[in-house]
């Protein structure tokens, strides 16, 4: 077996044995075959797709390609969840110490930013001190101990994972379903979920920006587990405008920690509570959904979540002083006050393009291994259908380079469409994709 011949094969619209694509991965994974035909090989199947069988022969290739994480010695139930991306998307920080406090361990581990959008480990690591790079034995102890664990992933879980994406980002094949279903169910697998919710973001801020592209990936997620003998649900959830009102590392830790308060803005809030609600059906607590949304609400009301949330910074040598005095989390040199020059109803906020003018700010990556910094960003004062005031508030801008000011709040109002006529605020969700044999009601 040739990997020439395999590509070969996908290019004349042949599916893939399970054995070829075992041999491929394999291969790519070991080193033996190379960057160049891999790259060819994910350009066949970014233009050509693949069957729902060769997908999932796919995932478990990627998934056995390194260690597969076994939890059962120390869950009884390993539920997981996995955002596809986006801006102002802190959610794992208030989900996952909700879901636990509820009695329902959770380990997690996330991924960083790259693009506009944020991710989950640059965020928690503003906390000075907060240690992601657990091993795998720290990681075990922790989830045993504390019931939460929060950590960067490993090397040795879906090693062709991380090899195969790092080529995908440079080669144009990010976009393709069957590529992107892989990679994160191969993800979930490894690190030892037996079932998880998949939060499926669509819109301007989202890799798919359509409904129609957004369902056509939950739709392969879900299949992808249940043939892998794992559960799955996906909400498809908005990304046209950001979620929340923060953006920016330790501005959205802030709002999280707010959030966990009790309080916090009410989109972000609200999109909280139901994916910690489908997290409490998935793990068993529960069979009806809005059951476990009041077990989740009274979770953050009660302040069970911000007591688990506060275990999990200590127990991975965060200061937990920030917890109870945010102001402790880094800030930024200034902060500049974007105001109104016309009055009006908010028609979009363009959550890609206040995601870029975050990076613009420092806090994201253009490229890995670029410098994050975590006291930047963005609060914004409106959500789409707000009516604004000429010289209201629209954006405050946390920044440390003055020379930065003007080309941020250029981008920020090209973020704005405005509108004479009242307009509708966005849904924040469109839909939920679940197993047949799932009984789950959104």
């Amino acid at each position: 077996m040739r990997a020439v011949d395999i590509i070969t094969r996908k290019c004349n619209r042949n599916e893939l044995t399970k054995e070829e694509i075992d041999f491929f991965i394999n291969g790519f994974t070991r080193g033996d075959i190379p960057d160049y035909q891999a790259s060819a090989w994910a350009m066949a199947i970014m233009l050509l797709g693949m069957s729902m069988r060769e997908t999932t022969d796919l995932t478990l290739a990627m998934a056995n390609s390194g260690e597969i994480l076994d939890l059962s010695s120390v869950v009884p139930i390993a539920v997981d969840k996995h955002s596809t991306g986006g801006v102002g998307d802190k959610t794992t920080l208030v989900v996952e110490p909700t879901v636990a406090a509820c009695g329902l361990p959770v380990a997690k581990m996330s991924g960083r930013g790259l693009g506009f959008s944020g991710g989950t480990l640059d965020k928690i690591e503003s906390i000075p001190g907060f240690r992601t790079d657990l091993s795998i034995a720290e990681f075990m102890q922790q989830l045993r101990e504390v019931g939460l664990v929060l950590a960067g992933q490993s090397d040795r879980l879906a090693p062709a994972d991380g090899r195969l994406y790092a080529l995908r980002d440079v080669t144009g094949t990010v976009q393709s379903i069957p590529l992107i279903a892989s990679s994160i169910i191969s993800k979930k697998i490894a690190a030892g979920a037996q079932a998880f919710v998949l939060d499926v973001k669509v819109g301007l801020g989202a890799f798919m920006k359509n409904l129609e592209d957004a369902r056509t990936l939950a739709e392969t997620m879900v299949k992808i587990a249940h043939l892998s003998q794992r559960r799955a649900v996906a909400l498809l959830s908005d990304m046209n405008q950001p979620l929340g009102l923060a953006v920016g590392n330790a501005l959205e830790v802030k709002e999280a920690i707010e959030t966990l308060k009790g309080n916090g803005p009410g989109d972000f809030r609200e999109h909280c509570l139901m994916i910690a609600a489908y997290m409490l059906v998935m793990g068993k607590l529960t069979s009806d959904i809005e059951e476990a949304r009041r077990m989740a609400e009274s979770a953050l009301m009660d302040g069970r979540a911000l007591d688990r949330f506060r275990a999990l910074v200590s127990a991975q040598g965060g200061d937990t002083r920030c917890v109870d005095d945010p102001g402790r989390l880094p800030g930024a040199n200034s902060i500049e006050t974007l105001t109104s020059t016309r009055a009006g109803f908010l028609k979009e906020i363009h959550a890609q393009k206040v995601g870029e003018t975050a990076v613009l700010l420092g806090a994201g990556r253009e490229k890995k291994g670029d410098i994050i910094d975590p006291a930047v960003g963005i609060e914004l004062h409106h959500k789409v259908g707000d009516y604004v005031s000429k010289g209201d508030p629209l954006f405050r801008i946390h920044i440390n380079d003055a020379s930065l000011l003007s080309g941020a709040s250029q981008k920020l109002l090209e973020a704005l469409q405005w509108s004479d006529q009242p307009v509708e605020p966005l849904p924040l969700f469109y839909g939920v994709v679940q197993d047949e044999d799932e009984s789950l009601k959104p």
